[in-house]
């Protein structure tokens, strides 16, 4: 007989099917989900494309004209022919004439050549140095002396921000990176001397970071196979 004082016996409970129904709903939610919403903006972003190109396609040269069907995508690769021609002649001569003598009138508006230097600026940062690379990975002394952080040399500081500078040496722009996710951090302009050049790769300076210190490029595990076969 239980007293309402008595303590309830705990009882295992199996998940019944429901449970495995709803467990198995959202691993599928999962796996849907973010494969659904790349085709969906994909899909979204090729027609916008379409939208803007075709209409500045005369209809006898769009394929709809001669099949009856409007295919979705045949703005994006009008657009592509079109902007590797347009690059191609911009790296010739006549090109280059031609953009400086755009460019100088450009510069004579005084709304237009605000906008446009922005956006010029921006393109060129994004498209134009997308090949650049860090150089080497680093050491420095940060935030304070004594306590050192891993660090990206980029390039050698330049211009009015190495000249005005009150250091014995010249400066050198250090990416130092955030964990877990280095692709934020802080630029910070330190002198050369103050800089120590690592031999290991960006890449394993990229790892370490990410792994908050976690894997050492080189790192021998102890409990490899192979070491204890050799032993």
């Amino acid at each position: 007989m239980n007293t309402p004082f008595d303590e309830e016996p705990q009882l295992t409970r199996k998940p019944g099917m429901f449970a495995g129904l709803r467990a198995s709903f959202l691993t599928g939610i999962v796996v849907i989900a973010p494969v659904a919403l790349t085709v969906w903006l994909v899909w979204t972003l090729m027609g916008w494309v379409d939208s803007v190109v075709l209409p500045l396609i005369p209809s006898s040269f769009r394929p709809e004209h001669y099949i009856g069907i409007n295919l979705r995508g045949v703005g994006v690769i009008i657009f592509l022919v079109f902007t590797i021609v347009v690059g191609w002649i911009a790296k010739g001569l006549i090109g280059k004439s031609l953009i400086l003598f755009a460019e100088s009138l450009v510069d004579r508006m005084p709304v237009v050549r605000s906008i446009y230097s922005g956006v010029k600026q921006i393109a060129e940062t994004v498209f134009a140095q997308s090949e650049r690379s860090f150089e080497k990975a680093c050491l420095i002394q940060y935030p304070r002396k004594d306590i050192w952080a891993i660090g990206f040399i980029s390039t050698a500081a330049k211009g009015e921000v190495n000249a005005r500078a009150e250091s014995g040496s010249d400066l050198l722009s250090v990416f130092v990176p955030t964990t877990p996710n280095p692709t934020s951090g802080f630029l910070l302009f330190f002198p050369k001397d103050d800089v120590i050049e690592l031999d290991m790769s960006v890449e394993d300076a990229a790892k370490l970071v990410i792994s908050a210190g976690l894997v050492y490029p080189g790192q021998v595990d102890p409990d490899d196979p192979r070491l204890k076969a050799k032993a």
